[in-house]
């Protein structure tokens, strides 16, 4: 392996595209919305750990082979912060609201992020949003408070804990992802974190879950996308994002995944959606637009 420098991250920034660099983060959380769905329907049950876990270290290993680059000096033990916010603890949690609760109704929580991300950015990065991306960030809560609270059946309390819990994690990590910068690409970035994240979980889900006594196609069939598509593609989109563009404009675009995974829930797993819901989806997406185009129009 070949150890890289703890470099000055702004020596490995290049010029930002706003839209082109939007576009291109976008499909990660798009991609997330995607997970839900995948785990209801390929995934084995009720195995929260086993797939955040199968989700995370896979991924990562083959990142980590390819990319035969390691971290240095600081970049340890920040990446391990990383790494466990992202993932050691955020995909558990994020695995047991996917099985407590409908896959959109898990993702709107979600839509507090950009909220935390600009309450924390004010004394980590020493940035105050602009108050009509605020704004932006509390219509796009609303619209998916609204879709949450209009559901035909009462949410499980422990998956909205999870889930919120999970939402926060995330996103510290934002704000810390744009407070140090990266000394690497995101794909070497994204490699270290699931790596590290993987073999944190590793062991708590041998001791606490097991394994499955077997795995079926489908089961095999969903690690394969989740971990790929949905976790080693969509993180290093992520992660790309997180360095290349304001931290509410990356987290605004986090609430394409209750949309998606609403979306999705609707078309794969016959979800009914209340014209209240649709009312809230319809106001989400059109505050994350307008909020994505102030913070550009900002800059």
């Amino acid at each position: 392996m070949v150890a890289v420098a703890d470099l000055a991250p702004e020596a490995r920034i290049r010029e930002p595209t706003p839209l082109r660099d939007a576009l291109l983060t976008a499909i990660a959380p798009v991609s997330f919305g995607t997970v839900y769905v995948a785990t209801t329907l390929l995934l084995p049950p009720d195995r929260p750990l086993l797939a955040a876990a199968a989700r995370a270290l896979p991924a990562g290993l083959l990142i980590l082979a390819f990319t035969r680059t390691l971290p240095q000096g600081a970049w340890w033990w920040k990446t391990t912060a990383l790494g466990m916010l992202n993932v050691g603890a955020f995909f558990p949690l994020l695995f047991v609201a996917v099985y407590r609760l409908p896959g959109g109704l898990a993702a709107t929580f979600g839509a507090l992020q950009p909220l935390i991300v600009a309450a924390l950015a004010v004394p980590l990065l020493k940035i105050h949003t602009p108050r009509a991306v605020l704004l932006a960030c509390v219509a796009v809560a609303a619209g998916v408070a609204l879709m949450t609270t209009t559901a035909a059946t009462m949410p499980d309390p422990v998956g909205i804990a999870a889930m919120l819990a999970a939402t926060s994690l995330m996103g510290m990590a934002i704000v810390l992802g744009k407070k140090w910068g990266s000394p690497v690409p995101a794909l070497t970035m994204t490699g270290w974190q699931l790596t590290i994240g993987g073999l944190a979980l590793t062991p708590l889900t041998l001791v606490t879950e097991g394994l499955p006594t077997t795995f079926t196609a489908a089961n095999l069939l969903g690690f394969a996308y989740v971990g790929l598509i949905g976790t080693a593609l969509a993180y290093t989109l992520w992660f790309r994002g997180v360095q290349r563009l304001a931290p509410t404009s990356t987290s605004l675009l986090s609430t394409a995944n209750p949309l998606v995974a609403t979306l999705a829930g609707f078309v794969f797993l016959d979800q009914t959606l209340t014209p209240w819901q649709i009312t809230g989806f319809t106001i989400a997406l059109v505050a994350l637009v307008v909020g994505q185009s102030m913070n550009r129009s900002s800059k």
